[in-house]
């Protein structure tokens, strides 16, 4: 992005102020999808016919000219979210992250809303998370979940440490397996390579040998598999493949699986295996 472009005034554009105050990839992600869903209930694009970055100028135009509107907007949005969290759609941290996002866009361009006002009825979000360790006993039931790709994933984020986020840019090549005397003792990670936030972790050899199993299973259905190929993605037709000879078509073409998609197969083992239960 050229920074000449971003130059506060009036020529600078909403959108593009809003994207250059965040760093690390995985928030900007983050914060441009809950700003879509703030600008979504301004009415500023009533027929939806607009770009973000157009539906980002057109607001900060009005709002501008109509700061009352601005703050009304916000309050709608926020009672909106409070709902949620009331009705237990959504926690009361993620409510506080729209908080975040709104809040950066209006200060990189210069909208003035009291924001210490505006968010004191708001619900505290817990500064500590209901997660604990899993048991051998669950962590046993979990990989049971007939799934290819269970055993890597519950394998590497258990010895390496490593978030959902880090699914989404770790490519094979970032898996580097490490030997003494020819015998594999482990295996570095680099996890959100090429971000900011690039550091290295390591795993198992149990969990590299579940990971190379994967691998050298889509090799055999026909993928081509190289140092740049995602380590999570789609399922195909397996019985299908066998019945084929291994290599089918729909192999060759993966779609990357998404931290997001990482998370729902997650739930869905808690599920199936009896670890989460309805209380």
């Amino acid at each position: 992005m050229n920074i000449s472009h971003l130059e506060v005034g009036e020529e600078s554009d909403p959108f593009d102020l809003f994207v250059f105050a965040i760093n690390a990839e995985q928030t900007k992600t983050k914060y441009i999808s809950r700003l879509r869903k703030f600008i979504e209930i301004s009415g500023v694009d009533p027929e939806q016919k607009l770009t973000l970055k157009e539906k980002c100028k057109a607001l900060t135009i009005k709002a501008r000219s109509e700061n009352r509107w601005l703050v009304n907007i916000v309050i709608r949005f926020l009672q909106y979210q409070k709902n949620r969290v009331n009705q237990k759609e959504i926690s009361a941290g993620t409510l506080h992250n729209y908080v975040k996002a709104i809040k950066l866009f209006c200060e990189m361009n210069d909208l003035p809303v009291r924001w210490k006002k505006l968010t004191r009825g708001l619900p505290k979000a817990k500064n500590y998370a209901d997660d604990r360790v899993p048991t051998i006993g669950e962590i046993q039931k979990i990989i049971g979940y007939p799934d290819w790709r269970i055993k890597a994933i519950v394998f590497t984020m258990a010895s390496s440490g490593i978030r959902l986020g880090a699914w989404d840019l770790l490519k094979w090549g970032h898996i580097i397996p490490m030997k003494r005397d020819s015998l594999l003792v482990a295996a570095k990670i680099i996890v959100y390579a090429g971000d900011q936030e690039q550091y290295f972790s390591f795993i198992s050899p149990e969990a590299y040998l579940e990971l190379k199993k994967w691998m050298d299973f889509r090799k055999d259905a026909g993928e081509e598999i190289t140092k740049d190929s995602w380590v999570m993605r789609d399922l195909w037709n397996t019985r299908l493949a066998c019945r084929r000879g291994g290599n089918i078509g729909v192999a060759l073409r993966p779609l990357r699986l998404k931290s997001s998609g990482i998370k729902r197969l997650m739930e869905d083992a808690l599920w199936a295996q009896g670890i989460r239960k309805k209380t």
